[in-house]
């Protein structure tokens, strides 16, 4: 096989790049380990930046997201039953949110492939990457059929996650990891009852952080902080609804409850690794970064990842020379380390830490609340980071 770009992964990331390089004329084949019911059902993270949405726009794949997303101008932070709205929009100029699942992108881009002609690849294994420091890298892989093949091409883009081998194909002598591990996870519910709040919820409760979210006007996403070694059968609907009930809880407002459909439990974590870029190998997502669920920033960490790399493709194959992708990652990591700090003042401001400064901590907590609930400024800085910053 021959191709321009070989891209690892058929998430969302690796599949709005192959749609972005495709309305450019540059030619690209997807793989995925996975199959394509199972890429297009995991339940994941569902608010976008304005400047996911404007993508996704632009692209000319944002159809569904502009029927079915609930665009949402302000977000709730609360602290012991004391619930304070923080206006996005206001605050912003404009800029806004929308709930649309990161699954049905992923959909849309499946589809706008499909429509187009694209070339996507699923239920492959032993993917392995060679010679990503020289001008012609080697792609090779078992298709699901048993079959081997190899893909010759220009670049290579590792949108494979966190697990994928994109990111431990580059030389451990030439990259650094940063990774910060949380003592707490998040146990979260898909149930079938419209959600209670029109706005999303970040709660803060002696018990542990809630988070009331949604999905659809029939399906509420919600969260709770649990220990992360929890096994799921200690968290049974009645445990979990009496929680978020507790936590969420503030007066003169009612937790709507319903079945519960779907609960997993994940451990939070951050991680960088940098460079994002060895050679004509590329990393985007979370092959290169992970960042606590806190700020709402993986998924739309992605798209502004593949859209700079898009745009450094085109520039290289319209004869404008390799600036763009010289500097990829230089120009993605101001990013990612802006959305960590976010992420990270997001999970110390919402979540319980228990330890020897537990009641210093929380004591830190309660009066930066007090600040973001006074102070228009931090209100500001909580808006604009939420919404996404503009320029990075």
């Amino acid at each position: 096989m021959r191709t321009q770009v070989a891209i690892v992964g058929a998430g969302p990331a690796g599949m709005l790049l192959s749609h972005l390089l495709h309305l450019q004329g540059i030619e690209s084949i997807v793989l995925e380990r996975r199959s394509r019911e199972y890429v297009q059902q995991r339940v994941r993270a569902g608010v976008l930046e304005q400047g996911t949405v404007d993508v996704l726009r632009e692209a000319g794949v944002a159809e569904r997201l502009d029927q079915q997303g609930h665009p949402h101008y302000g977000v709730n932070v609360q602290f012991d039953g004391e619930r304070l709205r923080v206006p996005l929009a206001e605050l912003t100029d404009g800029r806004s949110i929308t709930v649309y699942g990161q699954q049905e992108v992923v959909k849309d881009l499946a589809d706008r492939r499909d429509r187009d002609g694209g070339e996507v690849h699923y239920e492959v294994s032993d993917v392995s990457i060679e010679g990503p420091d020289t001008e012609q890298p080697l792609v090779r892989f078992t298709a699901g059929d048993g079959t081997n093949h190899e893909i010759h091409c220009d670049f290579v883009a590792g949108c494979d996650g966190f697990h994928g081998v994109s990111r431990s194909t580059i030389p451990e002598s030439v990259r650094t990891n940063y990774e910060r591990v949380y003592s707490f996870g998040w146990l979260g519910i898909l149930a079938e009852v419209p959600p209670s709040s029109e706005e999303l919820i970040y709660a803060n409760h002696a018990n542990g952080f809630a988070l009331q979210s949604l999905r659809s006007p029939e399906l509420s996403r919600m969260y709770l902080q649990c220990d992360p070694q929890d096994p799921i059968e200690r968290w049974p609907d009645e445990r979990i609804w009496a929680e978020l009930q507790t936590r969420l809880g503030t007066p003169g407002w009612e937790l709507r409850e319903g079945p519960v459909i779907d609960k997993s439990i994940t451990a939070l974590r951050s991680f960088v690794t940098e460079p994002m870029s060895y050679g004509r190998l590329f990393l985007a997502g979370d092959s290169a970064h992970i960042v606590p669920p806190t700020g709402a920033k993986g998924l739309n960490l992605a798209v502004a990842d593949v859209a700079r790399l898009a745009e450094a493709m085109t520039d290289f194959y319209s004869g404008n020379g390799t600036s763009g992708l010289d500097t990829y990652s230089e120009d993605c990591l101001r990013r990612v380390w802006r959305v960590q700090h976010f992420s990270w003042w997001m999970t110390s401001m919402t979540h319980r830490f228990d330890g020897p400064d537990a009641a210093f901590d929380r004591r830190l907590q309660r009066s930066q609340f007090d600040y973001l609930r006074t102070s228009t400024a931090a209100a500001t800085t909580l808006a604009e980071n939420y919404v996404g910053m503009a320029e990075v």
